[in-house]
């Protein structure tokens, strides 16, 4: 059994071809066995100090051979020192290397005959006998292990190349790399470029030669400098984007150009003195406050005294605007009850004073349904006679409450006048600005209708009357102003044209061709495009009409202007000329 698993355990060697019973035999385990027997002073095992000794003698060998070989390389091996006898395996390996020998010995004579200059090579010399074992074994050592016998020298080697064909053709050949000049960064003096044949002369030291960086002071910019700089910027061009939109709605409208536009956007000089200044400097302007005889502050006429002056209390004015409390809505049910219960406590207050004797007592109340029950024998004796009676007091009553309306109801004066009282508490929670456009007024009822509403309502304004376009300004109370609004957007129909009626003589809207309801041929004008459109609304301070001026006929934009500038209202005729439909 033991021989069978040691051939198992058996490898061979290509080469090799000699018998079984030549080959070190292997142990069980793998691991090959001694060859030569183990003599110790215990029986079977090797002596350790021995073994030791003989591995110290062979390090010290192989250091002398290492020597020797970096020191004359060409030489032959030294002869080696007596080792323990060789063995099968040992044996098999130097026939191997002789094999080795052979056939390098050979590629070498034929790479010579090829390449005569690698005659005069050194093949490398290769010595095994560092990886043989150290004990009595005769095992290998370990490669890691190998490092502690090779001298310094052998590391610093460079490594052996191999002479074989394959080798050769796959080493890469390296040339040590020329060591590379430093770059100059400095930089060139100027006597050094004036001698440069392309450097221009007429370049100073100071414009060629970089100077040295200086460290800079910190300057902090004031507060508010670019708020300042960019509001400056942002009104200059608001201020241009307001003239190139007025320009190209003129423009397109086909208008003449206005050349007093820009008057409206400039921006008035200040004053050489501020009126809250003028009680203290004795002089229209600041520049006599230098000289102290001309400032007013401790003299006897000075507005400043030791008395405090406390301001006279105002009623708020926004208070005047809050609308009045409206009254609880009560349902019908509750209208009755409240009625019933008025008029009983009447009743009751009425009969009270008759009982005191302070009234006489009403008459009976007789009706047709009650004059039986009421008169009673009387109604039996002479039916038509009470009959008679009963319908004249009906008559009497009825006129008695005709008569107590009538004292009840206002006249016209009394009406007018109210109503004058109501448009004017109307106007004072606020005065309130309309401004319309419209494209034609050639039809009278429309002139009518926009002048008599005008008036009804309380409104103040004017008409303008132009070729090209009508304007229309009113201003007055909220509610008046809701009703004329209602009336110009929604109750004139300004596509519709009648024929025109008869007029006085003298009026001056007969002199207008515009005005005329008849073109050239006679026939009635087409208002089928005619429009109305609300080009401005809000609120004013006060009026700036003291009434109803009317209409007023323009030939000129500066006429319409001079008619609207008495109210400081120029403006809104800059806006209709540059106001676009809205279709």
């Amino acid at each position: 059994m033991a021989g069978k698993s040691t051939k198992v355990l058996k490898r061979l060697h290509p080469e090799d071809h000699d018998d079984d019973a030549q080959k070190r035999a292997r142990s069980n385990d793998g691991s090959p066995r001694p060859t030569t027997p183990a003599t110790g002073a215990s029986g079977g095992r090797p002596d350790v100090n021995q073994a030791i000794a003989a591995a110290k003698a062979r390090a010290a060998e192989l250091k002398a051979r290492l020597n020797k070989q970096s020191t004359t390389p060409s030489s032959a091996p030294a002869t080696a020192s007596p080792t323990p006898p060789p063995s099968a395996t040992s044996s098999k390996i130097a026939e191997l290397r002789a094999r080795i020998a052979a056939a390098t010995s050979r590629s070498s004579t034929s790479s010579q005959q090829r390449d005569p200059s690698s005659a005069t090579r050194t093949p490398p010399v290769y010595n095994d006998d560092s990886s043989r074992g150290r004990g009595g074994l005769d095992i290998g050592l370990h490669p890691a292990l190998l490092a502690d016998t090779q001298p310094d020298t052998q590391r610093n080697q460079p490594k052996a190349r191999p002479r074989f064909g394959s080798g050769l053709g796959n080493q890469r050949t390296e040339s040590p790399a020329p060591q590379k000049a430093q770059l100059d960064l400095s930089a060139p003096t100027f006597e050094e470029l004036k001698d440069n044949p392309y450097f221009d002369t007429s370049l100073g030291p100071r414009n060629v030669i970089a100077k040295a960086r200086q460290s800079r002071q910190l300057v902090f910019n004031q507060k508010g400098k670019y708020i300042a700089q960019a509001a400056a910027l942002r009104r200059q061009a608001q201020l241009e984007e307001t003239k190139r939109k007025i320009a190209e709605r003129t423009r397109l409208a086909g208008l003449e150009e206005d050349l007093n536009a820009e008057r409206g956007f400039l921006v008035p000089a200040p004053p050489e003195i501020e009126w809250w200044d003028e009680g203290l400097v004795d002089g229209q302007s600041y520049d006599v406050i230098d000289d102290p005889s001309k400032l007013k502050i401790d003299t006897p006429d000075s507005i400043i005294t030791i008395y405090i002056q406390h301001p006279v209390l105002i009623e708020p004015p926004q208070e005047k605007h809050i609308p009045a409390p409206k009254p609880m809505f009560l349902t019908t049910k509750e209208q009755k009850k409240v009625r019933r219960q008025r008029r009983q406590a009447d009743l009751k207050e009425k009969q009270a004073k008759i009982r005191l004797g302070l009234e006489p007592p009403p008459p009976p109340k007789v009706k047709k349904s009650n004059l039986m029950r009421v008169l009673g024998e009387e109604a039996v004796k002479d039916p038509t006679a009470v009959e008679a009676r009963v319908n004249r007091e009906i008559a009497d009553r009825q006129h008695t409450h005709e008569e107590a309306n009538e004292s009840r109801k206002l006249t016209k004066e009394q009406r007018a006048e109210k109503l004058a009282h109501q448009q004017e508490e109307d106007a004072a929670r606020g005065i309130h600005v309309r401004v319309y456009k419209i494209d034609s007024l050639a039809n009278g009822k429309h002139r009518y209708q926009v002048a008599v509403n005008a008036e009804q309502y309380a409104l103040t304004g004017v008409v303008v009357l132009h070729p090209k376009l009508n304007l229309v300004v009113v201003e007055g109370g909220e509610h008046s102003i809701q009703k004329y609004d209602k009336l110009m957007q929604s109750r004139i129909r300004w596509q519709e044209m009648e024929a025109p009626r008869a007029v006085e003589q003298g009026n001056r809207e007969v002199l207008a061709k515009w005005l005329e309801a008849e073109d050239e041929n006679g026939e009635l004008k087409d208002l089928s495009t005619n429009t109305c459109e609300l080009i401005f609304k809000g609120e004013a301070k006060q009026r700036s009409f003291r009434k109803w001026v009317g209409a007023r006929t323009c030939e000129t934009d500066t006429q319409a202007k001079d008619v609207l500038s008495r109210a400081k209202m120029e403006s809104f005729w800059n806006l209709a000329k540059s106001w676009k439909k809205d279709f």
